[in-house]
């Protein structure tokens, strides 16, 4: 059955990619997207019947290079079955949404018949590539995955590739994640060196040890799990979009709506979380590196949601979006949360996956007018559209209702419990406060996209609005299905991410028993409110999905923190609203006023910090400029001037010389032949003849 599940999206892959002539473009749609939900249906199978034990299925023997022994297996644990779930379940539904997106696709000329087979055939590939990443046994069979969902990401982001930003953002893509990429492989390497296998079981297991070791690099001493940690981030960095490396993210979005939807829903964007999360066992003994991994996912959260305040391309807010809340998944990966980290991936893939689904259904109702300035009142003209968005809306602000955790929308129980455990893991610090700054942010341009699109008087071209129409059933179907998990997801497993220490490592394979004595009286000491500790983790690294060191108790706190800590997200989610009901409802002129006597400011969140115009000084020119140089300094004028040097100038000249010394003479011959002799014999007499 997991077999099954890996190669099916590669087998529809193939078959629409090569054999869409035999079965034709209709036959490559439904075959790959039949493939897609056989995949989905047996996830769902099997993260209800498998438990939480982990097993190894084998699948062949792949390299084996002296003490370098990799199997390409499958490793089924908790972990891998909430991504298989998330991964083909939004991948089948996307997959039906193309039916309709791509039907009548306007960047395609008449006759160019395979490009909607090869748009399918990407998405399934794309799709194999993510669970390979999820389903691997080790670290090299995980790189393979992972520079996999790269090459897809590349394929997809650039598939209108007659447009040059396309294929600009499909180069800044894929440059960008080679960057991470670095760091990982260097991870890897250094894991190898230090355990002599790349194996998780083996690497987990020698984690105790690993943080004991020291490692010399960049000429000086490192702990080697810090270092070895902080290179995998570097990875989940590139991968997930984090600060620094987030730049390929929004210009991602040229790619066609459903890939939007793929990659930042379920695929690439949450490879990150899952390699920190799954490699929790290496973070628990590296507290400086998950503390950088919290300080960089706060600042993450924080930069993105300001920069989507002022986005007018309905895409690129909800792109900002996604940003922002994958910074909300590594703070809870960096205080030692992980099960936390995975429910907001897990709720967050179900309305993300909405969003941009019901984006899409707009631009496509829209004629592929994108500007939600160009938008208004479209409720009436797309009402199916604009419940599931709204639904989308109300999961990603977390409405709910306050104090009792779980009732309400996905979002509010996800996100709720991302914020409790970064006040206790960062003692309500630097993470807490830019986590709930993000949730009024987060609220503000989720609900301006709102009311932009659907309330108001209608703007922009006349002819567009009378003509806007509401999609077809083939892209309203995965739209209700997603609203499901969108309402649902975080209710039905609260207990399960979010529950009692006892409770939550039940779920993810694992054993617990008594807490020691002096931890008790820590905690009571530092949190009198959570001073009832009754269990910790004791199952040794690697033995469970995730491992949760005995002394971690953020999970077991986070359930005690004061109640304007609990309330605190839904009171900033209430004034978020209220400001974008005021700005967009009541008084439509106060956004061009504000932005106005704002300017400098206005521009700085309009041009995302700078950031592209900064790495443009720092890398591109300069890389552009030693290009030129080495292009006319050294190849025109160094290796073309040379070689023409020789051939024209140094060959002729001694052709010449040589020349004159063909004279036609005999006694000219006879002279130096004469020479040749005396030089000869003056030669071997001073050395002797010892040559």
């Amino acid at each position: 059955m997991e077999s099954i599940i890996l190669f099916a999206p590669l087998l529809g892959a193939l078959i629409a990619g090569f054999g869409w002539r035999i079965i034709s473009i209709k036959g490559a749609q439904y075959v790959t997207t039949g493939l897609l939900f056989l995949a989905a249906l047996l996830s769902w199978i099997v993260f209800f019947t498998h438990g939480a034990e982990t097993q190894h299925i084998q699948i062949l023997r792949w390299i084996e290079s002296g003490s370098l022994s990799t199997d390409w297996s499958i490793r089924l644990d908790r972990l891998t079955s909430i991504m298989l779930i998330v991964v083909t379940t939004v991948s089948s539904l996307v997959h039906l949404y193309s039916f309709g997106y791509m039907a009548h696709d306007e960047n395609f000329r008449e006759g160019e018949e395979s490009y909607r087979a090869r748009f399918f055939a990407y998405l399934s590939f794309f799709t194999f590539a993510m669970l390979m990443l999820v389903t691997s046994d080790n670290l090299v069979q995980m790189f393979f995955g992972w520079e996999g969902v790269g090459v897809a990401s590349y394929l997809l982001i650039g598939f209108y590739y007659r447009k040059p930003s396309a294929n600009a953002a499909a180069i800044k893509a894929f440059v960008v994640n080679r960057v991470g990429d670095f760091g990982f492989a260097l991870g890897i390497f250094a894991l190898f060196y230090l355990t002599d296998s790349i194996r998780f079981d083996d690497v987990f297991a020698a984690a105790p040890s690993i943080a004991e070791t020291q490692l010399t690099f960049l000429w000086t001493t490192w702990n080697a799990a810090e270092i070895v940690a902080l290179l995998l981030f570097i990875g989940a960095m590139g991968k997930s979009a984090q600060l620094i490396l987030h730049t390929w993210l929004p210009d991602a979005m040229e790619g066609p709506t459903p890939v939007s939807a793929l990659i930042h829903a379920a695929t690439m964007v949450t490879a990150g979380v899952f390699l920190v999360c799954r490699m929790s066992p290496l973070m628990e003994f590296a507290p400086n590196a998950t503390a950088f991994i919290t300080f960089l996912g706060a600042t993450t959260a924080f930069f993105a949601a300001t920069v989507g305040l002022v986005q007018n391309d309905i895409k690129r807010v909800i792109a900002y979006s996604t940003c922002s809340q994958l910074g909300y998944m590594f703070v809870a990966a960096g205080v030692g949360v992980y099960s936390v980290a995975m429910f907001h991936l897990f709720t967050h893939a179900f309305f993300k996956a909405m969003l941009f689904l019901g984006a899409g259904s707009v631009i496509h109702g829209m004629h592929h007018e994108q500007d939600m300035r160009n938008y208004g009142g479209l409720r009436k003209k797309l009402p199916y559209t604009f419940w599931a968005m709204m639904i989308g809306t109300l999961a990603i602000t977390g409405v709910g209702i306050p104090l009792t955790g779980w009732i309400g929308f996905a979002g509010f129980a996800s996100k709720d419990a991302v914020i409790e455990s970064a006040f206790v893991g960062s003692q309500g610090g630097y993470a807490f406060w830019m986590l709930v700054i993000a949730a009024l942010f987060t609220s503000f341009y989720s609900w301006r996209l709102i009311f932009l699109t659907f309330y108001g008087e209608a703007r922009g071209d006349k002819h567009t609005h009378d003509h806007a129409h509401e999609s077809p059933t083939v892209m309203l179907i995965p739209l209700g299905v997603l609203a499901l998990g969108a309402v649902f997801a975080g209710a039905i497993w609260y207990g399960s991410f979010f529950g009692k220490t006892n409770q939550v490592v039940k779920f993810f394979g694992g054993s617990y028993g008594e807490p020691t004595q002096e931890l008790v009286e820590a905690v009571a000491e530092r949190s009198p409110k959570a001073s009832e500790l009754h269990y910790v983790m004791e199952s040794a690294p690697g033995e469970a999905a995730i491992y949760i060191a005995p002394e971690n108790t953020v999970l077991h706190e986070a359930h005690y923190v004061p109640t304007w800590v609990k309330l605190s997200p839904f009171v900033v989610m209430l004034i978020g609203l209220g400001m974008a009901y005021l700005f967009y409802i009541v008084n439509p002129s106060l956004p061009k006023r504000l932005a106005e006597n704002q300017r400098p400011l206005y521009l700085f969140l309009l041009n995302k910090w700078y950031f592209d115009e900064i790495y443009d000084f720092l890398f591109v020119r300069p890389a552009k400029a030693l290009g030129r140089f080495l292009w006319k300094r050294g190849d025109t004028d160094v290796i073309d001037g040379s070689i023409n040097g020789v051939a024209m100038g140094i060959v002729p000249f001694f052709t010449r010389l040589a020349g004159r010394a063909q004279s036609g003479y005999i006694f000219t011959y006879a002279f130096a032949m004469v020479i040749g002799i005396v030089v000869l014999i003056s030669w071997m007499t001073l050395s002797g003849g010892a040559h």
